[in-house]
């Protein structure tokens, strides 16, 4: 997912190692954690791998040099396989994806957008329905628990439907614009 997460925002703007980090807690931070000793490797990866390029160099504020990252064709053509790709992942790992690929539903075509909504919310329909098969303890710290869980599921999937039916309105919306073109 850091992967994804960087390209993703190097695609928007050109950044250096640390405000990268920056941007990647400020936005991302409850879904992936993140921490230098991922971030410098993996910018040297991405390098390495033709995903990213250094733009630029100049001097940062304690004098030393850093580096201006840029994304490459290729790099956003990895971003757009990383985007549409459905792993096989827990259920907190899942969520946490799903969450770092909404992020950057406005880079994607409408079309991919209501493809990965659609499945998280099928994801959150099996797990609902998973969950109501269960025979749990009769423990009211463990019953608490699922509740809980239970309540999380339902307002996912009614913020999912939201999502769905707002990208509705946006293609009745391109489909008029295209029309009066």
């Amino acid at each position: 997912m850091l992967e994804l997460s960087a390209l993703g925002l190097l695609q928007r703007e050109p950044l250096h190692g640390y405000r990268l980090k920056q941007k990647l807690e400020l936005f991302m931070s409850s879904c992936i954690s993140v921490n230098y000793g991922a971030i410098y490797p993996l910018l040297h990866r991405l390098e390495e791998r033709g995903y990213i390029h250094t733009l630029t160099e100049e001097a940062g504020d304690a004098g030393t040099t850093r580096k201006i990252y840029a994304i490459t064709q290729k790099g956003r053509d990895r971003w757009r396989e990383k985007m549409l790709e459905q792993p096989q992942d827990s259920w907190v790992k899942s969520r946490a994806r799903f969450m770092v690929k909404f992020v950057f539903f406005e880079d994607l075509e409408l079309e991919n957008r209501v493809k990965l909504i659609q499945h998280r919310l099928r994801a959150c329909q099996t797990r609902r329905e998973y969950v109501d098969s269960q025979d749990f303890p009769d423990d009211r710290y463990h019953q608490a628990a699922v509740e809980r869980h239970l309540e999380m599921l339902e307002r996912e999937v009614a913020w999912l439907k939201q999502q769905l039916a707002q990208e509705s309105v946006r293609e009745v919306e391109e489909l008029q614009s295209s029309a009066r073109t």
